[in-house]
């Protein structure tokens, strides 16, 4: 198998898989307003269009910044797997809570366990997992963009949850857990 097809294959069994799982989850008890979640929504589908230009072909191309090296390149296919595993193992471990919107489930509280001990918005690290080695692997132009938009949709989503969960959960709980837990980044700043 070409990597380029396992990448193909990769982020269309993620996304095939995780529009399954949809119907998995509680019934939601409160939302956020439409109005506060457009700014994250319009970054992240921006980043999405970017992300989705192939960089085949682009061999002489003013847009090519890299290739990477033949040894690099299954390592990079795996770290794209790695972080969709990650983001499943988070997934499952949230369970009915999650939803794809910034909403509050029926018995909602505050998950600090398994993945979301390790960082606040496993799933978004996951996912930012996949995207940087998918942009490793394109070299491009685009790719880099494409990654830095999503990051920051991801990044504007997670910080909307927090507000939302502190509200809504009690912000002594979720403050405590925001100080033991670093929000994207293992090892990186607690309360970001």
């Amino acid at each position: 198998m070409r990597a380029g097809l396992a990448v193909i294959l990769l982020w269309a069994g993620f996304a095939l898989s995780w529009i399954a799982a949809m119907a998995w989850s509680r019934e939601t008890a409160a939302r956020v307003p439409f109005r506060k979640e457009i700014a994250y929504r319009i970054v992240l589908v921006v980043g999405g269009i970017v992300f989705l230009i192939p960089a085949h072909g682009d061999y002489d191309s003013p847009l090519r910044l890299w290739f990477l090296p033949f040894q690099a390149v299954w390592p990079a296919v795996a770290a794209i797997g790695l972080g969709f595993a990650f983001s499943w193992w988070a997934r499952i471990w949230l369970g009915p809570l999650w939803s794809g919107q910034v909403t509050t489930k029926t018995d909602h509280r505050v998950v600090d366990t398994g993945p979301y001990g390790i960082v606040r918005h496993p799933i978004y690290t996951g996912i930012l997992l996949a995207v940087y080695a998918t942009m490793a692997l394109k070299g491009t132009v685009p790719g880099v963009a494409a990654a830095a938009i999503i990051t920051l949709g991801l990044w504007m989503k997670a910080r909307l949850e927090e507000g939302w969960l502190a509200e809504q959960l009690g912000a002594d709980a979720y403050t405590d857990y925001r100080r033991r837990v670093p929000m994207l980044l293992p090892f990186g700043p607690k309360s970001a």
